[in-house]
């Protein structure tokens, strides 16, 4: 398959999965939208979706997602993301 066609299906994928993730937890309290996402969603859909291009299929077991840097400069930190729970089993 082609890389940008790749992209796009992983990309819908991970939308998708992360989506669910997201499910129940509180919204970034620093993002000062209605619709803010949580703490980490763009790091883990970022991580997630460079992990599916490189590997073709989903990670296994527990991983570290790299720290962030919010809007205001401070660092949000590293969080563990559980592969062998929903969403992602």
């Amino acid at each position: 398959m082609e890389s940008n066609a790749r992209e796009t299906l992983y990309r819908e994928q991970v939308e998708a999965l992360v989506e669910k993730w997201a499910e129940g937890k509180p919204p970034n309290p620093a993002a000062e939208s209605p619709t803010a996402k949580p703490s980490g969603y763009y790091r883990l859909s970022g991580w997630l979706l460079e992990y599916l291009m490189e590997h073709d299929e989903l990670p296994s077991g527990v991983h570290a997602m790299p720290q962030g840097i919010d809007r205001q400069g401070g660092v949000e930190p590293s969080f563990p993301v559980d592969f062998s729970c929903p969403p992602f089993k």
